[in-house]
């Protein structure tokens, strides 16, 4: 907290703060509990459309997928946590978004997980990589939700860092809809779940902050203690909990713990609380009010219900083995009372908890992108440098150590455009997540809207039309000034991006402080999105022998970010710009060409450009293809700006020769490249051969991140 806050409070009080006061404040005033810096800006991204039900400022967003199911979305980030304590910081991240989920009324259904890590060269990247995938892998195998995608990637700037964030997606019916705020007086607040203890204590403080060179050693206690054994149980009993019509409000117990669960929940609608803190079950002995308070200890809820359905409400929750108590009530008063042993310990106006003040950094713009000149290179050296990049390298050594088909929802598995859940017998949900640091260093206003051009691109790959996006800010301290600067022109770009497209978030997360030693993270905004799509629509992926391969939309001379420059060491170039409207009118002829039945598979071009779209397609089918990539739409006659650039708005698709007329009419820029056929990958300029490898060769290469990391085959 900083000295004029401080100021403020005691000034608001007429007093100086008690112990337990100072701490739950400095709780609630902690940047990630109050989004203070964030708030003013985040009010320019659009929150509304015709598929939002329930927009930003609950534990999670709501979207109608028809009249009978809604879809519960949220995202969070635990990258501190995880940078210190990789397999608890990983495994409790995906239990927080699992209950923020659950406490909307939904019924959690499946997990992304975009995560980043430093060069997997130095032994430290490669135990926060190994840490944070086995601590994902328990704790959604252990409860019930696969993991069905994500992304991984490695920069430079995360070196002993790690960026997990986490989405959850749930479904509901719209009778089921639970609020997380009271509208009435005199409600009896339970506690239910797992007993507390002093793990997680100042997490949210501590999640505040740059961490130091020893936080491993310092931070530990701050980090959560994961239980997914409770976790699966309590999923469980809070949806039957719910299905009696009995919960008025329901809120899980994240950041800030007690106090941040009940004051929100009591506060948003002008109501006040009394907590009884010793009434609360604990897992330690000795432990102080304080402790009590802002403990962020794992897998607890907190319902609001009437007197007289307590006693139902706790037979639900002894029916699953779980521990319950009435720790509170809901009064009047605007004012937050804590007891302790019959004395008072604490009594604040609520209002000085939950209405933090923003505070507006100094901004100072910057340019990184400039003129570079292309390198001269061969084709073959540039495509095994992009080809060997682990960013490119296939993560399935990551998404095999998921159950990613527990519930048996997904249709499409990980390691295509975006996953696909089944939710009736007709239709599914789409769902990916993606973002791209190295052209949001760049340019961090196009960096943010390519995020979103990129998964309208995956979802629409799939045949799916875009609901909804949710998404999550990875920045460094904003108290820099290019960093609040880089951070308010990406919530410029990702609110331009979802207009465009007629997108609304639903739901989001900020995570500031993203720095280790003054070694700030690049710009991280992560968008994930949400689609519908039919069923016995869904188009493939890989190639098909005799197919004609086309490639929809122009490629522009945009190296600036790419994997190429990042693989070379070059900085500098032109970040890749949306075209929004020509994005916007491929992104509809795409779903038109998979609507009619005219293409056989489709994959968006993104990082490592065209060369590295055709050969993953390739590798995924097995069978090869000879593509002349001079034939290609672009603004540039260069060889490696054609086959490398990362321009927005462009597909490959594989389609039967009849399809050709009709396909050239749905869009302004298309071409045929080539065919696919045999067990070669052939790249050629102008009828000249660049590059020739059997597909075999390319899938053992694109298949090798467990060797990098020391795991054998």
């Amino acid at each position: 907290m900083f000295e004029h806050e401080e100021k403020l409070i005691r000034e608001r009080l007429g007093r100086e703060p008690n112990e337990v006061e100072k701490a739950m404040l400095e709780v609630m005033w902690s940047e990630h509990a109050s989004y203070k810096s964030s708030r003013p800006l985040l009010k320019l991204l659009p929150t509304e459309n015709e598929h939002v039900v329930l927009g930003p400022g609950e534990d999670a967003g709501i979207v109608k997928f028809d009249d009978e199911t809604w879809i519960a979305v949220g995202i969070e980030s635990h990258n501190h946590p995880s940078a210190v304590e990789p397999y608890g910081g990983a495994a409790t991240g995906v239990g927080g978004i699992v209950r923020d989920i659950l406490c909307m009324g939904a019924r959690p259904i499946a997990l992304l997980d975009p995560i980043r890590f430093g060069p997997l060269e130095k032994e430290r990247n490669r135990y926060l990589l190994q840490g944070v995938v086995k601590g994902i892998a328990d704790y959604g195998n252990r409860i019930g939700v696969p993991t069905v995608g994500g992304e991984t990637e490695f920069d430079e700037s995360l070196d002993n860092y790690t960026l997990v964030n986490v989405a959850c997606v749930g479904i509901m019916r719209p009778e089921h809809l639970i609020h997380s705020y009271v509208e009435e007086a005199g409600l009896k607040l339970i506690l239910v779940g797992n007993r507390t203890g002093r793990d997680g204590i100042h997490g949210v403080t501590f999640a505040s902050e740059e961490l130091s060179e020893n936080a491993e050693e310092e931070d530990r206690s701050a980090v959560q203690i994961p239980d997914p054994f409770t976790e699966k149980l309590l999923i469980e009993a809070t949806l039957e909990a719910v299905y009696t019509g009995k919960v008025k409000a329901l809120k899980d117990l994240g950041g800030g713990g007690l106090t941040c669960a009940s004051s929100e929940m009591a506060g948003k609608k002008g109501f006040g609380a009394v907590i009884y803190a010793d009434r609360v079950p604990l897992r330690e002995p000795n432990m102080t009010p304080t402790e009590v308070m802002i403990s962020e200890s794992q897998e607890r809820m907190l319902f609001a219900v009437r007197d007289e359905d307590v006693e139902e409400i706790g037979k639900i929750f002894e029916k699953y083995g779980l521990e319950w108590m009435v720790v509170g009530e809901i009064i009047n008063e605007p004012r937050y009372i804590v007891y302790w042993k019959g004395e008072k310990v604490a009594d604040l106006p609520i209002d000085l908890l939950t209405e933090v003040p923003t505070i507006e950094w100094e901004m100072k713009p910057y340019r990184l992108e400039r003129d570079v000149e292309t390198p001269k290179i061969s084709f073959s050296d540039a495509f095994e440098l992009v080809w060997s990049s682990p960013n490119i390298l296939s993560k399935r050594w990551i998404w095999e150590q998921y159950d990613h088909e527990v519930q048996g929802r997904t249709v499409v598995k990980p390691g295509r455009d975006a996953a696909v859940l089944k939710i009736n017998e007709r239709y599914g949900l789409a769902f990916v997540a993606d973002g791209n640091p190295n052209h949001s260093h760049l340019n961090p206003y196009h960096g943010a809207m390519g995020a979103v051009a990129e998964v309208v691109r995956n979802l629409v790959s799939v045949g799916a039309e875009p609901l909804a996006l949710v998404d999550n800010l990875n920045f460094a301290s904003p108290e820099r000034p290019e960093v609040y600067w880089s951070f308010a022109e990406a919530v410029r770009g990702l609110a331009d991006a979802a207009r465009a497209f007629g997108l609304a978030y639903v739901s989001g997360n900020v995570s500031f402080y993203n720095e280790v030693v003054d070694r700030p993270i690049k710009p991280t905004p992560v968008v994930a999105g949400l689609g519908k799509v039919k069923l016995e629509k869904i188009p493939g992926f890989g190639l098909e022998e005799g197919l004609l391969i086309g490639i929809v939309g122009i490629t522009k001379r945009e190296l600036g970010g790419s994997e190429l420059y990042a693989r070379l060491d070059i900085e500098g170039g032109t970040a890749p710009r949306v075209n929004l409207e020509e994005e916007k009118a491929n992104a509809e002829g795409i779903l038109e060409a998979i609507r009619r039945g005219l293409v056989k598979a489709v994959h968006d071009v993104s990082r490592g450009g065209i060369a590295v779209a055709l050969a993953e397609m390739a590798v995924v089918s097995g069978v090869g293809f000879t593509a002349d990539l001079s034939k290609v739409p672009a603004e540039t006659s260069n060889p490696l700006e054609v086959s490398f650039s990362e321009s927005h708005g462009r597909y490959i698709v594989a389609f039967p020769e009849e399809s050709l007329e009709e396909l050239k009419e749905l869009f302004g820029h298309f071409a045929v490249i080539g065919r696919a056929g045999g067990s070669d990958a052939v790249f050629l300029w102008n009828g000249e051969e660049l590059l020739g490898k059997p597909v075999s060769e390319l899938k053992d290469a694109h298949e090798s991140l467990s060797r990098l990391l020391g795991e054998g085959e």
